[in-house]
């Protein structure tokens, strides 16, 4: 399986309320069904999760600038967060950290990216 970029809506307890793939390892398109589905499900969501096959562990300028339209467009703050195969960050009260004990989801969000999980300082 070639890798891909994925995002998911998580709701409250970590349900996943939605997701979509693009067919690139690299960026996740704007897609219209996506953000339909974020106004849709605008009370309920509490975290934009999404992975980067290929790295970093970490948020591109491309994910700045749609965190800060999410942000404003919902006027509410959302969990963002990161999943590589490193390791996942999340973005908290406006500071990145990174997460020890990852969700549920982040695995099936590797998965679905085709990403193998090599955790950072293991061999």
């Amino acid at each position: 399986m070639s890798t891909r970029e994925v995002c998911l809506l998580i709701g409250h307890g970590g349900e996943v309320l939605w997701c979509d793939a693009s067919g690139s390892p690299n960026q996740l398109p704007d897609s219209r069904a996506r953000w339909e589905a974020i106004w849709r499900l605008r009370d309920v969501i509490e975290e934009v999760a999404h992975s980067h096959p290929d790295g970093p562990l970490g948020f591109s300028a491309e994910d700045e600038s749609t965190m800060a339209a999410l942000t404003s467009a919902l006027g509410k703050p959302l969990r963002f967060s990161v999943v590589a195969p490193e390791g996942m960050v999340a973005r908290l009260r406006g500071r990145d950290v990174l997460v020890a004990a990852e969700p549920w989801w982040a695995e099936a969000l590797r998965s679905a990216s085709g990403i193998r999980h090599t955790p950072s300082g293991l061999a």
